[in-house]
Order: structure tokens, then sequence, then C-alpha cells
């Protein structure tokens, strides 16, 4: 028990991105940890939520899997297969949404594997009295171009504003093709708009090169709680090198001309 506490506390050991998950209310997810050559004596699950202490969710020990409480239900599931840990949570719930992470050693030495934030989107998010709103829901842009995604903290009502004061926090997430995609940047720095009634956050990123499309998420904290975006679909254009389509016109025109001359010999 030292030893775990401890490699809570050493988060330096933690070298790996928070990727992210996103699912609708209701999904089955599937959260894997795993790793190759000496294979860990233990291995923990453990779930962070936004302003709680850690919980640990699932146990392995050499190839036996166990859920803790109140984690050993029907909705979830704790297996391994050759050298992949996999937790599974069955009938998504909003209050499973936090960071999960992996972690495995020995009793003498524990480190973290990976993490996980899973995000679950309520379709009942804009029914509240704050909700967060993202646009545009998709953007293309040529490669070597910038693009620009907004993020915007709603209030229903104009008064809703003042009950959650202070400071905002915003991050963003790209979820694309990537094998490990996470956090890309955090922002605190908001802009008042619709008249006062929303915060507008913006992130302009210039997409180099096609594994930089992909969908971006914010999620801002306030009022003890995150709320996350629906995503910005940014999608790369086809574009033509201007040799190319010289080259094209050039080769048209001489096919052309070589036509006219054969015909023209006839």
């Amino acid at each position: 028990l030292l030893s775990v506490s401890s490699a809570l506390i050493q988060s330096h050991e933690f070298s790996h991105r928070i990727s992210l998950t996103v699912a609708d209310l209701g999904d089955n997810v599937t959260l894997t940890c795993s790793r190759s050559g000496d294979q860990p004596r233990f291995l923990f699950w453990h779930k962070l939520n936004f302003g709680n202490m850690f919980q640990r969710v699932a146990v392995g020990y050499l190839n036996r899997t166990t859920l803790e409480y109140p984690f050993n239900s029907s909705r979830f599931r704790f297996t391994k297969r050759h050298d992949v840990y996999s937790l599974t949570i069955r009938n998504v719930r909003k209050e499973d949404e936090a960071t999960y992470l992996c972690q495995g050693g020995s009793s003498i030495s524990m480190v973290f594997f990976n993490g996980t934030l899973l995000a679950v989107n309520d379709p009942k998010n804009q029914k509240k009295s704050v909700y967060v709103k993202q646009s545009p829901d998709v953007e293309s842009v040529q490669l070597g171009n910038s693009v620009t995604l907004r993020c915007s903290l709603v209030y229903k009502k104009e008064e809703n504003t003042s009950r959650c004061p202070g400071e905002h926090r915003v991050h963003w997430f790209r979820a694309g093709s990537e094998s490990n995609p996470g956090i890309i940047y955090t922002d605190s720095t908001c802009s008042d708009g619709q008249e006062g009634r929303s915060c507008d956050y913006r992130l302009s990123k210039t997409i180099r090169e096609s594994s930089d499309a992909g969908t971006y998420y914010c999620a801002v904290a306030t009022c003890g709680q995150i709320l996350f975006g629906e995503g910005t679909q940014v999608e790369t254009k086809q574009t033509w090198d201007p040799a190319i389509i010289v080259l094209g016109t050039l080769l048209a025109l001489c096919l052309v001309v070589i036509s006219v001359l054969v015909f023209s010999r006839d």
C-alpha cells in the first residue's frame, strides 16, 4: 500500500500523454493499458474525478483481475489478454466522466503506464443554465493554412453569469487518426460575447500536415464541473501545385498540336 501511494505522488514518472475518449450516454467504452516486455506483478486502474480523490477501480495480480467497490457491478469489466489490460464500462453515464490512470509494477516500484480522459456527451446539456457551444461544426482548410476554432461558455440567462465567479479554464483536445491523441492547449483568457451571456475562447492552429486533421474538443472547468463541447471536425482540402497545373495544360496543348499535325498530313 505504501508503494502504491508513493507512486501516485511521484507523477514525474508518468511521461505519457493523457489521451481522450469521447462517448455518448449509453455507449460501451473499453480503455486499454498495454505493457510490452516484463509484465507488471501488480496492475491498477484508478479513477480521478474533478475535485475528488483517487478511486481504485480495479486490481490485477499476475493473471487474476478484481474490480473494487463500488465498481464491482455488471457495468464494469476488467480483463487481461496477453499483455493488454482492458477496462470496459457498459452503458456509460455522466458520472463515469473522469481521468482513468493505469499503474503497474512490483511491491518495490510502481509507475504509471498511461491515462485516458473519458468525456461523456449529454444530449440534455443545452437544457442546463450553462453549457459549452463549439463552432463551426466542420472546418475545411488547405495544408499550411491556419484555422480558428471557437469555444463558448454560454449562460441561458444573464443573471447566471455571477453564479460561478472567477477564472474559468479551457482545455483543447484533438481526437484524430493517431493512436494517442490528447491535450494540445490550455487557456484561461476569454472575451465577452452574446451581450454578456457567454465567455468566448479561441484556438488558432496551423494545419501543417494531414495528421493535424481530426475532431477538436474543448472542455471548460467551471462551477466544480467540466463541461465539454460537441467538437469541431477539421478536414484538409485537396490542393494542386501550380506547377502541376501548368505542366498539365502544356501537355494538353501538345496533344492537340500533335493531333492537328497528324490529321493535316492525311
